[in-house]
């Protein structure tokens, strides 16, 4: 079996030497590198290990073998070794989204890759991006029209989440990656790819769904990748990123990707990314004046709790912090009369939709206006809680 061709490996330089001249020959090339990608769950005649625990395998016997060698040689020799395999290539397989070639080629990377210092990981990206064009592909789906180029979309994300982003074990492990795909472009392009690589796809097809977003309020499986990202991007893992960076690339998605949500979806996303990512993304609207578009987001957000079952004293409490943002009692007076003056322009929106009978089969439209009243209400309840307990314990 393999790991025990690995722990072999590492008995003497001798057998070392000699296991590498036999991986490179066409033997062992035949014996070592599985190619049954598009049956990737059964185990194989002898009742091995499936063919992406193979891989695994693999990844550390190349590991072990290439030990001494200098990064540059080790990937080198790598390469020679795996050039052959088209299912490991961006645009290898003809019918990717059935194939687990890009997933064993990802685990192989990750294992063979593990503990090495940034400044080679730094190699192996770049490495990687000269083998399979990454950036002429990724700068081809960021600025084509969204959908206009759907197979390669799809190639592209499958190769970013199944070689680059899917197989580590830390955080700090796939902030790194995921810094290296993003941050050579523009923010525009970031938000872009971020939705192409973690965006909603077709059940059918795999297609990245670009008006998923705008046509319709969606569920919390459209948005967790989104929001995983986000996080992951945020956090002190993520060197590179400071939080205006990631404010601003969630605005630019939400904004334009591929145009302006709906805010039912903005608001969603925020919940899902976390309380400090909403606080922050929050209070920027707050100190840059933008008191009636966060009075709108504010709405939404009880409306998300309402219908996603959230406990609406976190909005409330979400709310009470906003309020100490602002500079002055008539900046925050301001504010709160937004958040009552939305709450009624939404209803009386809502209620004209239900008179003028524009009903689909689910009747959404009266379900919404029920929820809007039923987040109005418990909205308020937890306030007239908060105020009435405080008056009370203070008398």
């Amino acid at each position: 079996a393999v790991r025990d061709i690995s722990m072999l490996s590492m008995v003497s330089k001798s057998i070392s030497s000699h296991l590498v001249n036999y991986i490179s020959s066409s033997s062992g090339n035949r014996r070592l590198l599985l190619q049954d990608f598009h049956d990737p769950q059964l185990p194989s005649k002898r009742g091995e290990a499936s063919i992406v625990e193979h891989y695994r395998s693999l990844g550390l016997l190349l590991k072990r073998c290439t030990l001494l060698l200098p990064t540059k040689d080790r990937l080198k020799y790598i390469h020679r070794i795996l050039s052959e395999v088209s299912c490991f290539k961006l645009n290898g397989c003809p019918s990717p989204l059935q194939c687990s070639g890009l997933q064993c080629y990802g685990v192989f990377l990750q294992i063979l890759t593990a503990g090495w210092d940034e400044l080679e990981c730094h190699r192996v990206f770049n490495f990687l991006c000269e083998l399979s064009n990454l950036p002429r592909k990724v700068q081809t789906v960021v600025s084509s029209k969204p959908g206009s180029a759907r197979k390669l979309e799809v190639r592209v994300r499958l190769y970013c989440r199944s070689v680059l982003l899917n197989h580590w074990v830390h955080r700090s492990d796939s902030a790194f990656w995921l810094t290296r795909i993003l941050k050579p472009w523009p923010i525009v392009n970031q938000a872009r790819l971020l939705y192409i690589i973690f965006g909603p796809v077709s059940p059918l097809d795999g297609h990245v769904v670009w008006q998923k977003m705008i046509e319709g309020p969606t569920d919390e499986s459209c948005l967790k990748g989104l929001a995983e990202a986000i996080k992951l991007l945020y956090d002190t893992e993520a060197r590179e990123w400071t939080a205006d960076d990631v404010i601003s690339l969630l605005d630019e998605l939400s904004a334009v990707v591929p145009h302006e949500w709906l805010l039912e979806n903005s608001a969603r996303l925020l919940i899902l990314s976390g309380n400090s990512i909403c606080f922050t993304f929050l209070a920027s609207k707050a100190v840059n004046g933008r008191a009636l578009e966060l009075a709108r987001l504010m709405v939404f957000l009880t409306l998300v709790c309402e219908k996603d079952l959230y406990c609406m004293d976190w909005a409330v409490k979400m709310m009470q912090k906003i309020c100490k943002v602002f500079a002055t009692p008539g900046e925050r007076n301001n504010f709160l009369q937004c958040v009552e003056n939305a709450f009624a322009h939404m209803a009386m929106d809502m209620l004209q939709a239900v008179l003028a009978g524009d009903r689909d089969a689910e009747d959404s439209s009266f379900f919404n206006l029920f929820h809007l009243m039923n987040a109005q209400a418990s909205f308020h309840k937890e306030i007239l809680y908060l105020t009435m307990g405080a008056s009370t314990t203070t008398t």
